[in-house]
């Protein structure tokens, strides 16, 4: 009698104590897990045929084992992976955006506004890697502080309407006397266009009459953008 058998492939709560990602999150820290195992601890569980780790190992493969390329996944194409339902798809979107927020926050408590790297440094997380278009404005004291942000603009992938009344009304609701204004093009060029060049004159000649000071005007698409300060427009 043939006594051989195929083995079963074991789940994690089978595995070896320190194996288990939260076990072994417990005992050697963050820092000793893959991505796939801190990925495996949010989704919890895996599917009838693999466990946690390895639908995470799976997951990962099909953005080329780019934690960046997962981040900016959208919820209707995480659905479309085997295994991802809605609630682990949330909860890695919801993990994605916690840790933007975080890094936005660390990058705000400098407060000041030096030049358009602090801008992009503060904006990037907000509106980089954006399917569609946001206009903000971040709002400044006399020495460039920041003492707001907000968005004034939401639009499609190539414009959005922007109220230049609206960016000056809350400029002299926040005493501001200076300005920079951001948004992003969903389509990857960062070069100005037309319209973005008449809008950045119009709030220019907005807030020179309230002697408000426009600085600049920065548009981002991922890790690039462009300055119309540092190009010499403003």
């Amino acid at each position: 009698m043939d006594t051989t058998h195929t083995p079963t492939k074991l789940t994690i709560s089978e595995w070896s104590s320190q194996d288990r990602p939260r076990e072994k999150y417990l005992t050697k820290g963050a820092s000793s897990l893959s991505d796939a195992e801190l990925i495996a601890i949010l989704l919890r569980t895996g599917t009838s045929s693999e466990n946690a780790v390895a639908l995470a190992k799976r997951l990962l493969s099909t953005c080329h084992n780019s934690l960046a390329t997962l981040s900016d996944m959208p919820l209707q194409e995480l659905l479309k992976i085997k295994g991802i339902g809605e609630a682990k798809a949330i909860a890695l979107l919801a993990a994605f955006e916690l840790d933007r927020r975080v890094r936005s926050e660390s990058v705000r408590q400098e407060q000041h506004i030096h030049n358009a790297n602090d801008v992009v440094s503060i904006m990037q997380d907000k509106i980089a890697h954006l399917k569609h278009e946001e206009f903000w404005v971040i709002y400044l004291s006399q020495s460039n502080k920041i003492i707001a942000t907000q968005q004034i603009g939401k639009g499609g992938i190539t414009s959005t309407t922007v109220d230049v009344r609206i960016i000056i009304q809350n400029a002299l609701l926040n005493s501001a006397t200076g300005i920079v204004v951001c948004h992003n093009h969903p389509s990857g060029s960062v070069r100005p266009s037309k319209d973005d060049r008449f809008l950045t004159k119009q709030i220019q000649d907005a807030s020179k009459i309230l002697n408000i000071n426009l600085l600049d005007h920065i548009i981002i698409h991922k890790e690039c953008y462009f300055s119309f300060h540092e190009e010499g427009i403003l």
